[in-house]
């Protein structure tokens, strides 16, 4: 039987403007960049990861 992937929608929330180069390289890698996109990715330790390090910037919407 297959197993149903578990996903996680992030919504980008704070600018990236006069961030580090390294909370930018991590926006993008979550497919975001821009205000207020939201996207939805795979709910895996990585993604967790990545949205812990940028918690002023990204929030969980539904997940």
């Amino acid at each position: 039987m297959a197993q149903e992937k578990k996903t996680i929608k992030i919504k980008q929330i704070g600018s990236p403007i006069r961030r580090p180069a390294d909370q930018k390289k991590i926006l993008i890698g979550l497919g975001l960049g821009k205000m207020h996109r939201v996207v939805e990715l795979e709910d895996t330790a990585e993604v967790r990861g990545a949205i812990k390090k940028l918690p002023h910037m990204v929030e969980v919407v539904e997940g």
